[in-house]
């Protein structure tokens, strides 16, 4: 078993093999470099049994009510965090009340550093109170180091009013890993330039987060097959991808009959599928509703309506 002191965990060994760092060839450098990136994404490789207990755990706790997800960090880990949750609502339409992205020291710490936040853990406990975090809510908490004192007291806070707490960090054995419901621990190894856990820690904590939120988003049914159809984000660019995914749901629709049903839904490309297919707008709706949002089933079922009022008037 790893050691718990922060002086020996691993993101903090110092590598002897690249001791001579400044001496080698620029392009020598890149490939060190590059080489511990590729370990990142082992890293994550391994970790995937974890990352899919902590996504169904999130689905069934997300899926059936209207708790919030919640990003938590302090330094590069938060604003890592609060990268990929920002995505969430162009990308899926996840509802801004649903969504909450902490990082210690507040907005300010997003673009720089703000010194000795992460060692306060009675301001976190304080926040996590402040913010009413409950048992409908899923907390994702993420260190590299595993201890820093502000994120393990956020989640262990959290936990304790009843939040699913994922805890991800990239040394084994830490309390913010012992801190989880669902332990994610991405084993980076040691970082070519000592301590440096922007680097491969950081990586593997990206990719990690990636898989995560967009996991989730699919589970949640915010997808159609690999299509964005919650996609919320506005802009001329984006219309236009609204047209093709609308027909990437419905393949035989023009261009024009896209962009009306579109026009008719808001831009909604989930509820202009339903609208293109002959729903009314009140109706699709319902249905989608109905169906917990998944525009598959929603699709299916409007098909088995008019099939059996068709039978129906045979």
């Amino acid at each position: 078993m790893r050691t718990t002191d922060a002086s020996r965990a691993t993101t903090e060994a110092i590598d002897p093999a690249s001791s001579d760092l400044d001496l080698r060839p620029t392009g020598d450098v890149l490939s060190t470099l590059l080489a511990s990136q590729r370990r990142a994404l082992d890293a994550v490789d391994a970790a995937r049994p974890a990352l899919e207990r902590a996504v169904t755990a999130a689905a069934s706790r997300l899926g059936g009510g209207d708790g919030r997800l919640v990003f938590v960090g302090a330094g590069a880990s938060g604003r890592l965090a609060a990268q990929d949750g920002a995505e969430l609502w162009p990308t899926f339409g996840w509802p801004a009340a649903r969504l909450a992205l902490v990082v210690a020291g507040g907005e300010k710490a997003l673009l720089a550093s703000v010194e000795g936040v992460e060692d306060d853990a009675a301001a976190a406990r304080d926040d996590v109170d402040a913010r009413g975090i409950g048992a409908g809510d899923v907390v994702i908490a993420l260190a590299a180091s595993g201890r820093s004192p502000w994120t393990c007291a956020w989640l262990k806070t959290a936990r304790a009013r009843g939040a699913l707490a994922i805890g991800v960090a990239n040394n084994a054995d830490t309390p913010l890993l012992v801190a989880a419901d669902c332990p994610v621990l991405l084993d980076s190894g040691a970082e070519v330039l000592a301590g440096s856990t922007r680097m491969a820690a950081g990586t593997a904590q990206k990719v990690a987060l990636n898989l995560f939120s967009t996991t989730l988003m699919v589970r949640l049914n915010r997808t159609h097959g690999n299509l964005m159809v919650d996609m919320a984000a506005a802009n001329a660019k984006l219309d236009a991808r609204r047209v093709r995914l609308l027909q990437g749901v419905l393949p035989m629709l023009d261009e024009a009959a896209a962009r009306t049903a579109l026009a008719a839904a808001d831009g909604w490309v989930k509820l202009a599928a339903l609208i293109a297919r002959g729903d009314a707008a009140d109706s699709a709706r319902r249905r989608l509703d109905a169906h917990s949002g998944s525009l598959r089933a929603a699709l299916a079922a409007l098909d088995e309506e008019r099939a059996t009022s068709g039978r129906g008037k045979s």
